[in-house]
């Protein structure tokens, strides 16, 4: 079966086929580095990393761009807010970025390009549309897009120009020809960070850098854009109709969207103070159960935030390490039926799911058969979506910080235990036991001793 995505442009799954053979330019767009990346930024991370896994199983040569952005309102706000210059505020906030990722398992995208080191290109842009008269200054310094000029308007997020326009009509800025009109340069204030352009010191507005971002890096047309379901309007509307006005050739084939991730019927985010920072949950949960919670839901769909969710998922993943736990895992088998389903699924607009459906399906036969081939193979299928990458004896063993029982103490109650049982005092074995239990530490007898795990 070949792959197919679902388009948001088109509202439907089409067949992939990538604009060169075997070569797929993939642009994403990444964090606005001010603060540390929450759960909602984790869901963007993990779904694309995901995408770009199967592309590369499916033998595409793809070349991912995920840019970041280092000049904002935000940016400069909590910089001074902070006290500290905005490159140390952004590249610190940048090597944060980068250890949520490692720790989710995220790989590296291949280019990582920043707007401030893009900012010829922005500028070029915006040039280039102020001389074809898809733009135009304002008396104050901004330069505006008109939105009328673009004919199509409206296309990605199904919105019409009308509807817009009546909604716009509260806005009051004298500087733009048109309610609907949006900053391409900003001027800047006093004591804001500035660059010399064409119309006056300024900075770019944050729709303009990722068209000259994306564009430079792949090409004026390149296959897939994606980002969060928030982004389709009007930042993606914005970057379709600036980029196809400057540069005359349609901008991107596909549009992939991921769902919000929600709490309390509402959508996590900074801006509404409801978010949970990835450093905040990896205290509590270890990477593989935040990664398997993220793609647990299709990628579209949005995924609810709960402790009782993550503990779900930490019981699922548990399910497939414990499947593992007892068996030394061979070459994994060739040409199985698990093997052919999971990439029909993931070939069906990447359902994960389904996918890990599978891999329950093969754990249960693993524990049935103890065949080393299957749990190979369990291994493999789980890391094609960065599953299953550790030892089950690492994983039954993870200490939450917040956790005052260490690998110590238990392993010093075990041989307490150990002693009681010789001695026959069964009743203070029973009671270890039992103690241990419920600090959440599971002990397993077996004639080779006593080992144990977190549960």
């Amino acid at each position: 079966m070949s792959l197919q995505i679902f388009n948001t442009e088109t509202r439907q799954k089409e067949l992939f086929k990538p604009i060169h053979d075997n070569k797929v330019g993939m642009y994403v767009c990444g964090v606005t580095v001010y603060d540390l990346c929450h759960i909602g930024h984790a869901r963007v991370m993990v779904v694309f990393d995901t995408v770009v896994r199967h592309l590369r199983l499916l033998g595409y040569d793809v070349n991912y761009v995920r840019n970041i952005t280092d000049i904002d309102d935000k940016i400069i706000k909590r910089a001074l807010e902070n006290g500290e210059s905005i490159q140390t505020l952004t590249e610190r906030m940048v090597s944060e970025m980068h250890a949520d990722e490692q720790a989710l398992n995220v790989l590296r995208p291949d280019m990582e390009p920043k707007a401030t080191e893009y900012m010829a290109e922005i500028k070029g842009m915006i040039q280039v549309l102020v001389d074809k008269g898809f733009a135009y200054p304002a008396s104050n310094g901004d330069v505006y897009f008109k939105v009328n000029s673009f004919a199509e308007y409206g296309r990605l997020s199904g919105k019409k120009l009308e509807d817009l326009e009546a909604g716009a009509r509260v806005e009051v800025n004298a500087m733009k020809q048109d309610p609907l009109d949006f900053v391409l340069w900003k001027a800047s204030k006093a004591d804001e960070p500035a660059w010399e352009s064409n119309w006056g010191e300024g900075r770019p507005g944050w729709h303009i850098e990722c068209s000259a971002m994306s564009t430079k890096c792949l090409g004026n047309h390149f296959d897939i854009h994606g980002g969060g379901m928030d982004l389709s309007f009007p930042h993606h509307e914005n970057e379709i109709a600036q980029s196809e006005c400057a540069t005359g050739d349609h901008y991107v084939n596909t549009w992939m969207h991921c769902g919000f991730v929600r709490i309390d019927d509402e959508k996590m985010s900074k801006s509404l103070n409801n978010f949970f920072t990835i450093r905040e949950v990896l205290k509590v949960f270890q990477p593989e159960v935040i990664r398997y919670f993220l793609l647990a839901s299709h990628y579209r769909s949005p995924v609810n935030y709960s402790q009782e969710n993550l503990e779900s998922a930490k019981a699922n993943v548990g399910r497939l390490y414990s499947a593992l736990q007892s068996i030394t895992p061979g070459k994994p088998s060739e040409n199985t039926e698990y093997q052919a389903q999971f990439m029909t699924v993931m070939n069906d607009d990447f359902n994960t799911p389904k996918a890990m459906a599978l891999l329950f399906e093969l754990a249960k036969e693993v524990n049935k058969t103890k065949d080393t081939g299957l749990a190979g193979l369990l291994i493999k299928l789980g890391n094609q979506i960065g599953l299953l990458e550790q030892s089950p004896e690492t994983f039954f063993k993870f200490q939450p910080s917040d956790s005052e029982l260490t690998e110590e103490m238990i392993v010093q109650l075990i041989e307490d235990r150990k002693q009681a049982r010789a001695d026959k005092n069964f009743a203070r074995s029973d009671e270890i036991r039992d103690e241990l239990g419920a600090l959440g530490v599971e002990l397993l007898d077996s004639p080779q001793g006593t080992s144990w795990r977190r549960v």
